[in-house]
């Protein structure tokens, strides 16, 4: 079975989610990424994995699930600390981040049978997934990350791989992406704390 790894970033105001700033508060924004991280963590958690870790800088709150695994982050870039993710696994690894709340464990349960490679690309020109069949460390070092053609460097890092494409997905950055996240995925927290955080008088 695939071992299912999340990074992400403790919510801590001022920490994470800052171009949600404006039009939320820094408070406002942390409380949104709590909510992104406690949905992306409750899909792993019911998705069938050999292991679930969680990539974490920062400390685990009460928003953290039983059956995971804490890894401290590595010190560097986030390409480092991408690679290291991978480096601490044996067998087929997949990889998402904190920013997708709308994922399923219909997309997360992956299956390396005929291929060796998975690749989500995000709508912003990211990527919101990528799997290894075998964990390559290399496979990441050195690409740039946080700009338009990030998803298509990573893409050109698989070039001789055998690689199945998952859906786009749409990464939460600013608050028009929060709207669009929210109806894609009405029931979960995320789109409940939108919507208590829409009812606040500014």
């Amino acid at each position: 079975m695939t071992t299912l790894l999340v990074i992400a970033k403790e919510p801590r105001p001022g920490r994470v989610k800052t171009r949600l700033t404006p039009p939320f508060t820094p408070e406002e924004a942390a409380a949104l990424a709590e909510a992104s991280l406690a949905d992306t963590l409750d899909v792993v958690a019911r998705t069938p994995a050999r292991r679930r870790v969680l990539v974490l800088e920062g400390t685990p709150g009460p928003w953290l699930p039983p059956g995971f695994e804490v890894v401290r982050q590595c010190a560097g870039g986030l390409d480092e600390r991408l690679a290291a993710a991978f480096a601490g696994c044996e067998g087929p690894a997949l990889l998402i981040g904190m920013d997708t709340p709308q994922v399923t464990p219909e997309l997360l349960t992956v299956d390396f049978t005929g291929c060796e490679a998975y690749f989500g690309p995000a709508e912003d020109g990211g990527f919101w997934a990528l799997g290894l069949a075998e964990p390559d460390p290399a496979r990441l070092r050195g690409v740039p990350m946080s700009t338009p053609h990030t998803g298509a460097a990573q893409r050109a890092r698989l070039t001789g791989l055998r690689v199945r494409e998952l859906p786009p997905l749409r990464d939460v950055d600013t608050a028009y992406d929060a709207e669009l996240v929210a109806r894609a995925a009405p029931d979960g927290r995320f789109a409940a704390e939108l919507a208590r955080l829409a009812g606040v008088s500014r």
